[in-house]
């Protein structure tokens, strides 16, 4: 058991929870698009635990256009998922890297990725969670599987055949035993070009009887990634939200990132409370938002572009991570 979770601690993508019985959830967070952007869907995974033991394992399908959301509860018993490289089964349902197998009543059919593109991975620091995936007590960890990949493939959805061949998708995952009680959450990989992905968190973080604002964004493009987190001496300059929009300005020594994302009407997903899917958060999967890359030193702007279909979620008493500083 030891060996399998040491193993999972260097693989993100791999199941984290051997030996969990109690308060504690995981789950895997696929979205895919069309090649015309007119289907959008996101089919998130995963494994449920509450305070008493009780157990389930579910299928949560949003679909990003109609506005609709679908639970789907499995025993867990039907539940797998393998230690030595990342695959996760749910009844006749499969789940890995690069594709997902579905065998629902609701959808049905294979989906294939290529050329993903995961976040770094270092010893010293696992994937997007960095040096605090090695603290034991953090209430809920997250992984970056691809921030952008091709997809090849037919679903049938709700008795109607949909070819996602040429589409774009991205795959994230959490785990822990409960979201955080205030976050922002955003991530577009639909640009003027291809292979650009952006994805942004600011979350609430307990932390030994108290607690702070701990962010992480990255911006992909020409085949690099511009990281800003709490880790790598970036400062959340700004962070403030109302009903219509998210401003975000993070900097680091070398740039300054600016983010403003335009919401949009959001359908309501289960989200994990003491492990158990009691929650409620809200998705939209048809914001949009801006973003520009300045360098610093020089004052040129490397990027600046408008994201579609974008996936974003403000949940939570979100005051406690706005901060109206501007500079």
């Amino acid at each position: 058991m030891l060996y399998k979770k040491i193993q999972a601690l260097f693989h993100p993508e791999r199941y984290h929870g051997w030996g969990r019985t109690k308060k504690y959830f995981e789950g895997w967070y696929y979205k895919v698009l069309t090649a015309d952007e007119n289907h959008a869907f996101a089919f998130i995974p995963g494994i449920a635990m509450d305070d008493d033991g009780n157990r389930q394992a579910f299928i949560q399908i949003l679909d990003g256009k109609k506005q609709t959301a679908d639970y789907i509860k499995f025993p867990a018993d039907e539940f797998s998922s393998r230690s030595d490289k990342f695959q996760t089964k749910i009844a006749g349902n499969t789940f890995e890297l690069d594709q997902i197998t579905l065998n629902l009543p609701y959808a049905s059919g294979v989906l294939q990725f290529r050329n993903t593109v995961p976040w770094p991975n270092y010893w010293y620091s696992p994937g997007i969670m960095g040096p605090y995936s090695f603290v034991p007590f953090m209430e809920c960890y997250h992984g970056i599987l691809s921030l952008d990949h091709e997809i090849t493939g037919v679903m049938k959805i709700d008795q109607t055949e949909i070819d996602f061949s040429g589409g774009r998708g991205y795959i994230e995952k959490d785990w822990g035993h409960s979201f955080p009680s205030a976050y922002i959450w955003m991530q577009s990989n639909h640009f003027s070009k291809t292979e650009i992905s952006f994805k942004a968190s600011v979350a609430k973080i307990p932390w030994i009887g108290s607690s702070f604002t701990g962010f992480i964004a990255g911006l992909y493009f020409d085949n690099k990634l511009i990281q800003f987190t709490t880790y790598n001496s970036t400062e959340l300059i700004r962070s403030f939200t109302d009903p219509e929009k998210v401003e975000l300005i993070l900097e680091n020594k070398k740039y300054r990132l600016e983010v403003l994302a335009y919401r949009d009407h959001a359908t309501e997903l289960a989200s994990p409370i003491a492990g158990f899917m009691d929650g409620r958060i809200s998705e939209s999967m048809n914001s949009k938002m801006e973003i520009k890359l300045q360098e610093k030193g020089s004052g040129n702007v490397l990027f600046h572009d408008t994201g579609r279909n974008t996936a974003l979620e403000v949940a939570g008493k979100i005051e406690e991570i706005m901060t109206d500083g501007n500079k």
